[in-house]
């Protein structure tokens, strides 16, 4: 059989190919598993630099498989795949390489909380998101967790009273989405913003995911705090200096992408 996702790696961005579109790439416990799995191999290696996650066919992913969630499966079997669920989501936001969504078509309930949770998403115009869980009993409580955090509230209740999609524009505007391009460039666009992530420092990316994260969660004399000691470590490291050294004596920086401390 297909596997359920299609992992390919090449010049430092791995993509990630959701590969179910019969189920209409449902998050399936084996799928979350499958997609967990295509995260971690080699995460911290240095060849790795960016993860781009796509789909086949023309549902991105439906969110979680309804099959999975009748009563006949039980209560264990439920918490595990919620647990499994939560766990990928955090992981994108959590490892030290950025994620980046690449989505053409539907991303429903489950499947709108990975767009969500992704650190970029680039989205054709013909992308729709939706969180259509109420309409079937299952309020989408937990895409709520990374939807909310990413759209405006009343924007983000709307979608979750109503069950209605809204277009890739209006996720656009209310900060869903990065970018909304015609079909034919998205692969291009989606592309050559893994490229630019290729060509910076990984220590310094890692350092600066990381702490974006951190921050985000705190209040803002805590987050000044956090972000300024970081800015302090990030000068101290190798890549940090040769960055401002290059500068001042204009030329292209040479990064070691390790991360060491500079030598005074």
């Amino acid at each position: 059989p297909e596997p359920l996702t299609v992992r390919q790696q090449n010049s430092g961005i791995r993509r990630i190919i959701l590969n179910n579109p019969k189920k209409r790439n449902a998050l399936s416990l084996s799928m979350l598993e499958s997609l967990r799995e295509n995260i971690l191999t080699d995460v911290d290696s240095d060849d790795l630099r960016v993860i781009v996650i796509s789909a086949k066919g023309p549902v991105f992913s439906s969110g979680h498989d309804l099959k999975e969630l009748t009563s006949a499966q039980g209560r264990e079997y439920h918490t595990k795949v919620f647990h499994t669920c939560a766990e990928v989501m955090t992981l994108i936001q959590d490892i030290p390489v950025p994620v980046i969504a690449m989505v053409n078509g539907v991303a429903t309930a489950a499947g709108c909380q990975l767009v969500a949770s992704c650190d970029v998403a680039v989205v054709t115009e013909k992308s729709t998101f939706a969180t259509p869980g109420v309409n079937v009993g299952l309020f989408c409580s937990t895409p709520a967790v990374a939807i909310g955090r990413a759209v405006p509230r009343k924007v983000a209740m709307e979608m979750l009273f109503t069950g209605t999609p809204i277009s890739a524009h209006d996720a656009l505007l209310h900060g869903l989405v990065s970018k909304v391009v015609p079909e034919e460039r998205l692969e291009e666009e989606t592309m050559a913003i893994a490229q630019r992530v290729c060509q910076a420092s990984r220590p310094v990316v890692a350092l600066g995911k990381a702490t974006f994260q951190r921050q985000m969660a705190q209040g803002r004399d805590a987050a000044y705090a956090t972000a300024s000691k970081v800015m302090v470590d990030n000068l101290a490291l190798r890549d940090g200096q040769e960055g401002i050294r290059a500068f001042i004596e204009k030329r292209k920086p040479v990064w070691s992408n390790k991360a060491e401390k500079a030598h005074d």
